[in-house]
């Protein structure tokens, strides 16, 4: 999978001027997920409640879940839905 978005990747900057959406399509993701990833853990208190336990458990079953699967929407469902479920149901 990762190699044919490359070969489309590549055709598209080879075929055109405009660089930009190529562009964008490659960096946009992983900006996306960054700032998920800022947002979602910048409140986190080491020292009171859980201890951002259900937090980090989430951050690694997402990164398990997506070494594993390889599916980004999967990986950000599947650790929303286990984090809520460990806030709602555990802490």
């Amino acid at each position: 999978m990762t190699a044919l978005f490359v070969v489309i990747f590549m055709e598209q900057w080879k075929k055109g001027k405009q660089y930009q959406s190529a562009l964008i399509g490659v960096v946009l993701p992983a900006a996306v997920i960054g700032l998920l990833v800022v947002y979602s853990l910048k409140d986190i208190s080491f020292v009171s409640g859980s201890h951002g336990l259900p937090e980090m458990l989430a951050v690694g079953f997402v990164v398990l879940l997506h070494a594993w699967r390889g599916s980004m929407l999967l990986s950000i469902g599947g650790g929303t839905l286990l984090y809520m479920g460990l806030v709602q149901l555990v802490f």
